[in-house]
């Protein structure tokens, strides 16, 4: 059976809402069909009719300031979700020439796809479910206080050949061009792990990230990295520590 957008809404989205934290019905943390102002068409000087002038955007998420830190745009389920895509875009730009202040995030789903997307920064990529409050605002906070990639120090003494500081400026680059997929092909002994960690240690110095996950396919080379970690990032926590056990064995 299809669902209308409001059971979409209220059996979907407002229940993955749910389960991260926010309460649809606790107007200080969620509004819903959020009034924005627009500007009325060239020549019109009153409005014609009760809408003219206004949009509506079916979910606002509020920081703990009562600020906007999202919009979310929803999308009857039989329908795609992209179809959402500009308008939310719009809602958020309309929110923030109404209110000041920092751009809100951009959601639009259809209950079943979610996309995000930090306009400015970054393409909209497809995630599960909704952040929490405090892990939007994490991220908010993230986006005003990093520094440019394009000029960070890179740590010779952890990476100093010159391969592998062109690759690290090179996958730099790219997020400063809102790029998120980099793939770099290095053989055995060219320092691969060395330079995974120099490019860590300019990410986190610059602001661009707080965690970041090493994969690894064999115990051996987990336990290389961890000792390779806390030889060049001796002041970063990490996980496992060398020699301990995971939580669960595959």
């Amino acid at each position: 059976m299809t669902k209308s957008e409001a059971q979409t809404r209220s059996e979907l989205i407002d229940q993955q809402l749910a389960q991260s934290g926010w309460n649809v019905k606790d107007p200080t943390q969620v509004v819903e069909e959020f009034d924005i102002l627009t500007e009325l068409p060239s020549g019109v000087t009153e409005p014609r009719t009760p809408y003219e002038g206004h949009q509506f955007s079916d979910y606002v998420l509020l920081g703990k300031e009562r600020k906007p830190l999202a919009v979310i745009e929803a999308k009857k389920s039989s329908r795609d979700a992209a179809i959402g895509r500009e308008q939310a875009k719009q809602y958020c730009y309309n929110i923030q020439k109404q209110l000041g202040g920092e751009l809100p995030f951009c959601f639009y789903t259809n209950g079943h796809e979610t996309y995000f997307w930090d306009l400015e920064n970054a393409p909209p990529r497809k995630v599960i479910g909704f952040p929490m409050r405090d892990d939007l605002e994490r991220f908010a906070y993230i986006r005003r206080n990093r520094k440019p990639l394009t000029q960070e120090f890179i740590n010779t003494s952890i990476a100093g050949r010159d391969y592998q500081i062109r690759a690290i400026r090179s996958v730099l680059e790219g997020i400063e061009q809102k790029k998120r997929d980099f793939l770099l092909v290095m053989a055995t002994g060219t320092g691969k792990t060395r330079t995974c960690i120099a490019m860590v240690d300019a990410l986190m110095r610059a602001g661009h990230a707080e965690k970041m996950l090493f994969l690894v396919d064999r115990i051996a080379l987990r336990e290389q990295a961890l000792a390779a970690f806390k030889e060049h990032m001796p002041n970063e926590p990490r996980w496992p520590n060398v020699g301990e056990k995971l939580i669960a064995e595959l």
